[in-house]
């Protein structure tokens, strides 16, 4: 017989008292005590490591330190305060399938049939029926054991701590490796909700100036009259009501990165204190006629189009171009549409664990309905609709009503047939190239089509050629 450890609670198995090496744990909590439900369950479950837990609080503390991928709950007394004691425990452990054995006396309990059909994969009435119980603990173990692998795929999630494994995002991927250990300026471009900071800290935690600070100031969001001092800092008495000196942010990431967002938002004044800053690698306070050494990575983001500000006279053309030695391009959410579902589920299961929600997932039309929106506000906006609907839902799976996606215009959602034929085409040759190492050659003789044809339907006709890299 195995120990629980400091909890005290045995763990029990017919195949461990004969010498066997059971590969499969069941948790099983039982605050009533039940030894003859205890003896039923191992009589019926001779292969399984049995790990009983009659302390609920207890309980809590096991599963912050293991993982079970299915788990028993005997309810079989009348009394109320159990469950909810019981539900914090389930709650605890988001990637467990939990199957209740109740007594029939239970069954009139206030709130249990709610708490089975939300939070339970399945349940049975005492006596413990050992054919049905084998049954179903085995379908269990194996949705949960499916749902790990899926978890633990390569490559699933993305890359520094961004989530997407689309060909678009591999190809940002690849580009954020190669100008992370070059110490040049880089401008990072997208739309808003694209995850701009991320890829910016990112690119600082893979340069050699790692160790040092990484400082993010929002262009856009500092009123214009206080910019001047928050990048540069001031000397005491510069402004009036200024009593003491202030030390800016671009002194602040000495000797590491600074990250500008939305430096499309600068002022014309501004923009030529920073272009001097790039241009003389030092920093001068206000109210100060002393240049400063500020050796710093300057790495600026924007959602804008700089190019069509610079032509209308609105951004400086020379700190365009100083601030643009590498060009970092984030895709929009309705450009990397196989990652759509992947971070719909990701930061599901972050919320529902930090809820403790009985959720358990998405209805397929909702999946559907993800796939199909446009998502202007890109992956900000996916990650809010779905801690929302995690929050507010009270469903067992989420609908797209529950993350305010409803089908209200569903000729909308359909396409034309030209339209299907170009993104049945588009997928192809992403595919080809991908198959063949971005090798266009390889690619095109794949599809039956010249190399010249292939180059035409990637630009032209299908904008894809920012989203490879050709290998001779």
């Amino acid at each position: 017989m195995n120990q629980a450890g400091k909890h005290g609670n045995a763990a029990v198995s017919s195949s461990a008292a004969s010498g066997g090496a059971p590969e499969r744990q069941v948790l099983v909590l039982l605050p009533g005590a039940n030894a003859l439900a205890l003896r039923q369950i191992v009589d019926a479950l001779p292969d399984w490591n049995i790990f009983p837990m009659s302390d609920l609080n207890a309980a809590k503390n096991v599963l912050h330190d293991r993982t079970f991928r299915v788990g028993l709950a005997v309810i079989d007394t009348p009394v109320s305060r159990n469950l909810k004691d019981m539900e914090e425990v389930i709650l605890e452990s988001p990637g467990t399938e939990w199957i209740a054995l109740v007594s029939r006396t239970c069954l009139e309990i206030p709130g249990l049939t709610r708490l089975l059909a939300d939070v339970f994969y399945d349940h049975h009435s005492l006596p413990v029926d050992r054919e049905r119980l084998l049954a179903c603990i085995g379908h269990a173990y194996g949705k949960a054991a499916l749902r790990e692998r899926l978890a633990a795929e390569p490559g699933n999630l993305g890359r520094f701590n961004m989530v997407g494994s689309s060909s678009v995002m591999q190809q940002m991927y690849s580009d954020l490796l190669k100008m992370s250990p070059v110490d040049a300026p880089i401008l990072i471009t997208g739309e808003n909700g694209t995850g701009k900071k991320l890829a910016a800290r990112a690119i600082h935690q893979l340069s050699p100036r790692c160790d040092e600070p990484f400082v993010a100031v929002n262009c856009g969001a500092l009123p214009a009259q206080l910019i001047q001092s928050e990048l540069f800092g001031h000397e005491k008495d510069a402004y009036a009501g200024m009593r003491q000196r202030k030390t800016g942010h671009i002194e602040a990431a000495r000797d590491g990165s600074i990250f500008l967002d939305e430096i499309g938002d600068l002022s014309p004044e501004l923009q030529v204190n920073l272009l001097r800053f790039l241009q003389e690698k030092s920093n001068e306070r206000a109210g100060s006629a002393r240049q400063i050494s500020a050796p710093v990575r300057v790495i600026a983001a924007t959602r804008s189009d700089l190019e069509s500000a610079v032509k209308n006279g609105r951004f400086r053309e020379d700190l365009y171009y100083r601030l643009n030695v590498l060009h970092l391009k984030i895709p929009a959410l309705r450009h990397r549409e196989e990652d759509i579902e992947l971070l719909a589920r990701t930061y599901f299961e972050r919320f529902v664990r930090e809820k403790k929600s009985g959720v358990k997932g998405f209805t397929q039309e909702a999946v559907q309905v993800m796939r199909q929106h446009d998502w202007p506000g890109n992956v900000r906006e996916l990650i809010n609709r779905v801690q929302r609907a995690v929050i507010m839902s009270n469903n067992r799976l989420l609908t797209a009503a529950d993350l305010g996606l409803e089908r209200r215009d569903q000729a909308r959602l359909l396409m034309t047939l030209e339209e299907a034929r170009a993104k049945a085409e588009r997928d192809l040759i992403q595919l080809a190239l991908r198959a063949h190492g971005h090798n266009v050659s390889e690619a095109a003789r794949h599809l039956g089509i010249s190399r010249a044809t292939f180059y035409r339907l990637l630009g032209k006709e299908h904008n894809l050629k920012e989203v490879f890299v050709e290998n001779p």
